[in-house]
């Protein structure tokens, strides 16, 4: 039997794409800027989540996504806030995710749906169709070969792994899985973790890039990609569709980084230059160094910043507002 292999072109289109995003990937200066950022990090993860659930019609605003991940009460539907708290949990395992894993998958579709889903972590029993909003954008192959086309497309991922581009695979992969749509919910945003889980593992920037913020910005074009791409029989729409969402991404979060660190620099530059890199020094001996008078001034201006961004640390963080707490590069 003839091995499995996924019908699409490589356009010169995607070829440009692929350059661009590999030139935006290298102005990230090997992720120097964003490893400074903690908190952007961490804003750009929740979007992402905020970003796939809201595709697949979770109500919670982005404030309301960010107080549950942050374990504050939220008041809502029960449903939907599990999904942001099962969507979380996931995303958090990234880094110990195989991409080319089967049975993580279903670990991980099983997360992303559970107390949701009866059949949370297993492949679908029934027919299923793809819809944006009441249209059936597609009908899906039967159940009974579900489990057949799931192999194969791992086997054609893990054998062309290192012969085809990542962006290019991923997104490849990305189709075909909607295209079998192997569970009875939540395929959409596993789908949307695991390409971000197959780019990470290839560029680590990639754990912390909200493509699925572009997905849902262009959610129209999104589905109609999908849609071109099943009557045409060829994933090369939806392929070129998905580098221009990740080529976007990664041009907002290059501006994103850019203002931090302007506003890091304009604040924080001074304090770094006068803290010696193997002394802790109290807030007392900062504020002499830097010649200032206000402490709200240099807790506002200099101190948060610094902390927030991970670029000093407390000596001593379970009491933050100890007397004898000092601080010292990170």
């Amino acid at each position: 039997m003839a091995k499995y292999v996924p019908p699409f072109e490589i356009t010169n289109k995607m070829l440009e794409l692929v350059a661009s995003i590999m030139k935006k990937i290298g102005n990230l200066d090997n992720y120097k800027d964003l490893n400074k950022m903690p908190i952007l990090r961490r804003n750009n993860r929740i979007h992402s989540i905020h970003s796939s659930l809201a595709i697949e019609d979770n109500s919670l605003s982005f404030k309301e996504v960010k107080d549950i991940i942050d374990g504050k009460s939220v008041i809502g539907n029960q449903k939907e806030i599990q999904e942001v708290k099962n969507a979380y949990k996931a995303y958090e395992l990234m880094p110990e995710i195989n991409p080319y894993s089967l049975k993580d998958l279903k670990k991980i579709h099983g997360i992303m749906t559970f107390l949701t889903v009866e059949d949370a972590g297993e492949f679908r029993k029934g027919d299923e169709g793809v819809f944006d909003g009441d249209v059936c954008i597609h009908i899906c192959p039967k159940p009974e070969m579900v489990n057949s086309l799931m192999e194969e497309l791992f086997n054609w991922l893990k054998e062309n792994k290192d012969i085809i581009h990542p962006l290019i695979l991923s997104s490849v992969f990305h189709y075909e899985f909607v295209f079998i749509h192997p569970f009875s919910d939540g395929n959409g945003r596993t789908v949307r973790l695991w390409q971000n889980i197959l780019l990470s593992h290839w560029e680590e920037i990639f754990a912390y890039v909200p493509i699925e913020s572009q997905i849902k910005e262009y959610q129209a074009e999104y589905y109609a990609a999908i849609n071109n791409c099943n009557k045409k029989g060829s994933s090369t729409e939806f392929v070129e569709f998905m580098l221009e969402m990740i080529d976007k991404a990664l041009k907002n979060l290059l501006e994103s980084t850019g203002n931090a660190a302007n506003y890091i620099s304009s604040y924080v530059k001074r304090l770094l230059e006068v803290m010696d890199d193997e002394i802790a020094m109290s807030s007392k001996d900062l504020m002499v160094k830097l010649g200032l008078k206000s402490r709200a001034s240099f807790r506002d201006n200099y101190l948060n910043p610094a902390l927030e961004n991970g670029l000093i640390k407390m000596t001593n963080p379970d009491k933050p507002t100890s007397k004898n707490q000092t601080y010292y590069k990170s």
